[in-house]
C-alpha cells in the first residue's frame, strides 16, 4: 500500500526525533541545567510545527542537521581526520553548531522553527563561553509566547546567571518555573536546580527542598534523587559548630 504524504512526514519526524534522543544522551552531561527532558520535548513539540507546512518542514530539516554537528563526535587533535564530521573540541563543535543554528534563525524569521534555533544558539554560545550573548537570547527565548518554550529559555538562561556568579537571579526563575511548571520544566527539575544552587551557602533551604520532593511524590525518580542529594548534603558552618 502506497505511503500517503502525512505517513512520509511522520516517519521522517520519527527519525529526526530518534536523532534528537541520541543527541541528548550524548550530551547528558552539559545539559544538566537545561533539561535533558525539556530539550527532548521542545525537539517533540517542533515536531507538530515542522510540517505546518513546506518552510516549517525545509527549517526542521536544518535544525536536525545542526544537532548532527551538535552531537558530532570528539576526536584528538593528534588523530586523522576521518570521513565524517568531528571536532577536536566541545568548545569548537558547539561554534559549528551556533552558526548552523544561527543560520536557520536567520533564514526562516518568523517561523516557530526559528525560535527554537534561537534557543539552541543561546544554548552554544553559552557552551562557547560567551556569556552576554548566551544571556541576550535567552532572554528572548525565555520570552516566547509559547510556554514550553519560555520554560526552557528561563531553565537555560539561569544557568547562564549561575555562571555569571549573579545567584539571585537564578534563584527567582527556579521559583517562577516551580511555581508555573511547563511539560518541558517539570517543577521538581527546578526544585533540584534550586536546591543544587543552595547547597554551598545556605545547605539548610536545600534540605527544605528535598524533604518536600520526598513529601509530595515520594515514590517519584526526583524523590530519589532528593534523598541522594539529602544524604550527601554537609551542613552549613553554623550549624556545625551548634
Amino acid at each position: 500500500m502506497a505511503y500517503t504524504r502525512q505517513q512520509l512526514k511522520q516517519d521522517k519526524f520519527a527519525e529526526t526525533a530518534k536523532e534528537t534522543v541520541s543527541w541528548a544522551v550524548e550530551h547528558q552531561k552539559t545539559l544538566a541545567t537545561a533539561s535533558i527532558v525539556g530539550v527532548l520535548a521542545v525537539i517533540i513539540l517542533a515536531g507538530g510545527w515542522i510540517y505546518y507546512n513546506q518552510r516549517d518542514q525545509a527549517a526542521s530539516a536544518e535544525i536536525g542537521a545542526a544537532l548532527r554537528i551538535y552531537s558530532a563526535p570528539l576526536r584528538s587533535p593528534n588523530a586523522p581526520k576521518p570521513e565524517y564530521t568531528t571536532f577536536t573540541s566541545a568548545k569548537e563543535r558547539a561554534a559549528a553548531a551556533r552558526q548552523a543554528f544561527q543560520q536557520v534563525q536567520n533564514k526562516y524569521p518568523h517561523t516557530r522553527a526559528a525560535e527554537v534555533a534561537r534557543y539552541f544558539v543561546g544554548l552554544t554560545a553559552f557552551d562557547t563561553g560567551d556569556t552576554v550573548t548566551a544571556e541576550r537570547v535567552l532572554r528572548q527565548a525565555a520570552n516566547s509566547r509559547t510556554g514550553e518554550l519560555s520554560a526552557l529559555g528561563k531553565m537555560a538562561l539561569a544557568s547562564v546567571y549561575r555562571a555569571e556568579n549573579k545567584d539571585a537571579d537564578a534563584i527567582k526563575l527556579y521559583q517562577e518555573l516551580a511555581a508555573h511548571p511547563a511539560a518541558t520544566v517539570p517543577k521538581t527539575t527546578a526544585q533540584l536546580e534550586l536546591a543544587s544552587l543552595y547547597r554551598q551557602k545556605q545547605p539548610e533551604e536545600a534540605t527544605k527542598i528535598y524533604q518536600q520532593i520526598q513529601k509530595e511524590d515520594p515514590n517519584s525518580p526526583a524523590a530519589q534523587t532528593a534523598t541522594t542529594q539529602l544524604a550527601s548534603l554537609k551542613p552549613s558552618p553554623v550549624t556545625s559548630r551548634q
